[in-house]
């Protein structure tokens, strides 16, 4: 027998694309700073305002012009202290880990992305102990 995989992830569908999309997003206006390595190594940062939020990934767009691939690593970090509840509790507290996962209109002005989409790389376990104690949440559970 193979093992079995129940997800009960709350998903909702994007009214502009039809796309479904993973918890909750909040619209927000928070300045951040992503950090990372190009291919020759060379540690690379750019200030950005987080637009979009969930508990699980953000968009963001850069107040000048960069190029990240898809699918790089990055470090988000928020700008300033934000009221409680407006960001997840991982971003409040310091640098996340995360990975573009899909990269915004171009520019035609400089040819360069708008913004950025982020997962998040955070313990979905400490995310469900922070946010909506009452609610019993189950992302995976395999026998």
């Amino acid at each position: 027998m193979g093992a079995h995989v129940i997800q009960r992830i709350e998903t909702r569908r994007n009214a502009t694309t039809g796309h479904p999309r993973i918890g909750n997003r909040k619209k927000v206006s928070v300045p951040a700073r992503l950090t990372w390595r190009d291919a020759s190594g060379t540690l690379r940062f750019v200030s950005v305002v987080m637009r979009d939020v969930s508990d699980v990934d953000a968009f963001v767009e850069c107040q000048v012009p960069a190029l990240i691939p898809l699918y790089r690593i990055v470090h988000v970090q928020v700008e300033r202290p934000v009221r409680d509840g407006e960001l997840p509790t991982a971003l409040q507290e310091g640098k996340v880990l995360s990975v573009v996962y899909r990269v915004g209109p171009h520019k035609t002005s400089t040819g360069t992305p708008m913004g950025y989409a982020l997962r998040l790389l955070i313990d979905p376990t400490l995310n469900a102990q922070s946010s909506a104690p009452a609610r019993d949440q189950v992302l995976a559970l395999a026998n």
